[in-house]
């Protein structure tokens, strides 16, 4: 294995030609900067997460051209085992997260059909993280590594083009970038963040799923499935 597998996996993305890949973040220097920097956290000791080859699931999943909804998140999963490199999916063998808890509880999603949000990246879901990696058992360890510029890139990116898109913008983290979008042209749906730490309780009940889908069908789009199972 190669001491540098961030940059290793960056590397491979780029291979791969994603229209991503046209961000600033890839091209003036900062992904290499923040792989370094990541790959220096790895050298002293840090176990990083998710695995290597699915720290840009995310931008993999869902090309810029698919876009149909984002929905952004805070960081990985801090539980080796837990992430599989899109925000709020887990494919672990415990109890679901209690924030996935509610989501899919939101959704109409049957108890036993596990977290993999992988069925919403395919149909579309950008399901992209604040930070791409995180340190096993130190939540929010890499939010400040770099990863945010990425983010806002990819969030002007999917709001600069001609395509409608619905951004749902769930707590204070990702409700700060909804000036990055035009509400004339997209639809932005917010709601506090669907911890059960969220005093304000104002995520279950907001429907954010059948209003994203409404808005998609009023603009001759087919609607997402949000149920799992």
């Amino acid at each position: 294995m190669t001491d540098r597998p961030v940059a290793a996996a960056l590397a491979a993305f780029r291979e791969s030609g994603s229209p991503w890949l046209a961000l600033p973040f890839f091209r003036d220097g900062a992904a290499d900067r923040v792989a370094q920097t990541i790959d220096g956290r790895i050298a002293a000791g840090a176990q990083v997460l998710p695995a290597p080859g699915d720290i840009f699931r995310a931008l993999r999943e869902t090309p810029l051209p698919s876009v149909k909804a984002v929905i952004l998140g805070q960081d990985p999963y801090p539980t080796p085992g837990d992430a599989n490199g899109l925000a709020f999916s887990y494919v672990g063998t415990a109890h679901l997260p209690a924030s996935l808890k509610v989501i899919l509880a939101e959704a109409g999603s049957a108890r036993e059909a596990g977290g993999d949000l992988t069925p919403w990246a395919r149909q579309g879901v950008l399901l992209l993280n604040s930070a791409l990696t995180v340190e096993a058992g130190k939540a929010g360890a890499h939010l400040r590594s770099g990863w945010a510029a990425l983010t806002d890139e990819a969030v002007a990116a999917v709001a600069a083009r001609d395509e409608p898109a619905v951004f749902l913008l769930w707590g204070a983290q990702a409700r700060a970038r909804a000036g990055l979008i035009d509400p004339a042209r997209h639809a932005i749906i917010e709601s506090g963040h669907p911890s059960p730490l969220n005093r304000a309780r104002d995520f279950p009940g907001s429907d954010p799923f059948g209003r994203a889908n409404a808005w998609l069908a009023e603009r001759g789009l087919a609607p997402i499935e949000w149920r799992l199972g």
